[in-house]
């Protein structure tokens, strides 16, 4: 027990280092691009018809602290994200990035969560099915459709649903909320509202989450199949689902659990190309704004910021299921 409180304790603080480390990496990337803030916002300001001039470029910049030496501006920033969760104004709405992420962070971490779920709840028992299956059309009628899966990317998914629901029903079914709950407070009708909008972004998310794992378990429960042990276990008279569950599955599923992390980090890739063809208005959408067309890289590294947070995070919690689930790991940390 202590061993593993101890396994439990190293992850805790590998997660905070790579915390640290991915935040002095976003804060950097911020630094590195042309312009500092000041001069970014006051040459917005002078788009709109502002007369700028060189000091009011220099009074800023002591505004906004840009005059202090880079680590000290770096522990002033990962101070106010770690201890109060506060990442400062966005360089060019000059909006406190916090409100404008309130719902649309969870939002887009809620649609990416539940389409890996849902991947994974699919994905687990027809990959067993298929790897275990002695049935040629079985076999072939799921790799056929994890082919496809693989094969259509998810953008060419979603402007096939649009045009389809665009020409039988009239609706593009594009948006995460309806007009009149768009800017309503959060009530039980505004979410049944909006999971009516939001099955399309997670089944097209999930599309291919869904084939890339049936191909990474069935190839794993494949591998596992063909050992000594299971093939030990049988003629032991353990047969069916029985042999299945509880020796190659079990075995199997590890990896599949520990790439957790990195399926998330993919559908999340996927999520702002997505979010652009259905106009949806969360994370994503504003990472795309920021990024390519705006220049505002405070909110940009804050969405980056907190993805890579909820990938550390997930991936501590994985690495202690894994300790739990699988008994080779376990035997590894009590020696």
């Amino acid at each position: 027990m202590a061993q593993f409180v101890q396994f439990t304790l190293q992850r805790a603080a590998m997660a905070i280092v790579t915390l640290l480390l991915v935040s002095l990496i976003v804060f950097t990337l911020m630094e590195l691009v042309p312009g500092t803030c000041a001069e970014r916002y006051l040459a917005f300001k002078n788009t709109q018809g502002s007369q700028i001039t060189i000091a009011d470029i220099e009074a800023e910049k002591r505004r906004l602290g840009l005059d202090r030496p880079f680590l000290v501006r770096w522990g002033s920033w990962v101070g106010n994200v770690f201890i109060h969760g506060e990442f400062g104004d966005s360089c060019i709405l000059r909006l406190n990035i916090n409100q404008l992420l309130a719902d649309k962070f969870w939002i887009s971490l809620g649609i990416c969560l539940v389409a890996l779920f849902l991947a994974y709840l699919i994905a687990i028992p027809v990959g067993i099915i298929s790897a275990s299956s002695k049935s040629p059309t079985v076999n072939n009628s799921l790799r056929f459709i994890s082919y496809l899966g693989l094969a259509l990317p998810n953008f060419l998914l979603a402007l096939m649903i649009m045009l389809f629901s665009t020409m039988v029903f009239g609706d593009s079914l594009t948006g995460l909320f309806s007009k009149e709950f768009r800017d309503a407070a959060w009530s039980w009708p505004k979410f049944v509202d909006f999971l009516e909008h939001a099955w399309l972004p997670i089944f097209i998310l999930g599309w291919s989450a869904t084939a890339f794992a049936l191909q990474t378990v069935r190839a794993l429960m494949l591998d596992e199949i063909g050992k000594l042990y299971v093939t030990a276990a049988a003629a032991r008279g353990i047969t069916g689902r029985r042999l299945l569950w509880r020796y190659p599955a079990r075995h199997a599923l590890g990896p599949v659990i520990n790439s957790l992390g990195f399926d998330l980090n993919r559908i999340f890739n996927e999520l702002p190309v997505v979010a652009l063809i259905l106009t949806l208005t969360e994370a994503g959408a504003l990472l795309i704004e920021a990024l390519a067309r705006s220049n505002d890289q405070q909110l940009a590294g804050a969405i980056i910021f907190l993805l890579t947070a909820s990938i550390v995070f997930l991936n501590f919690v994985t690495d202690i299921l894994l300790a739990l689930m699988d008994p080779r790991v376990r035997r590894g940390l009590m020696g």
